[in-house]
């Protein structure tokens, strides 16, 4: 997320697959080269004007080199998530040079969700044939 020094954001968009309570978001950490503090927000996300919506949560954890090559869980407060409806979550870190897990899939089957990358919390951009390696934890 620092190696280049203007691009110090990235996120993933998805449809929430049914309705319940939300209270974990796990990232696959590819590699650390710096540990640091990394910042996760969950919002509500407009799929078809491609807008962020205000965060809903967030987790803070410090990332170390020992956390490569292995799921990160950033706990979240409780949240309430509606069957259908499209989220997104933000990373960002002004210390921490992480490699996220990704997928990748061709032109006939792109990804419902979106992954995402910018340089500040401006519009960035938007990738139909990649994925961030995550989970979401919910409880129905």
């Amino acid at each position: 997320m620092k190696s280049d020094p203007k691009s110090r954001m990235a996120g993933q968009t998805f449809q929430c697959p049914s309705e319940g309570v939300l209270n974990n978001i796990q990232v696959f950490s590819s590699a650390v080269s710096n540990e640091g503090e990394v910042e996760l927000t969950l919002h509500e996300f407009d799929h078809a004007s491609k807008t962020w919506g205000p965060a809903i949560a967030d987790s803070r954890l410090s990332v170390e080199k020992k956390d490569q090559a292995h799921w990160i869980s950033f706990e979240l407060q409780p949240v309430q998530l509606q069957k259908d409806k499209v989220y997104g979550f933000r990373l960002k870190s002004d210390t921490a040079l992480i490699g996220i897990g990704e997928a990748a899939t061709h032109a006939l089957q792109p990804f419902s969700g979106h992954e995402w990358s910018s340089r500040s919390n401006e519009q960035g951009n938007f990738f139909r044939y990649f994925s961030l390696a995550f989970k979401v934890e919910m409880c129905a």
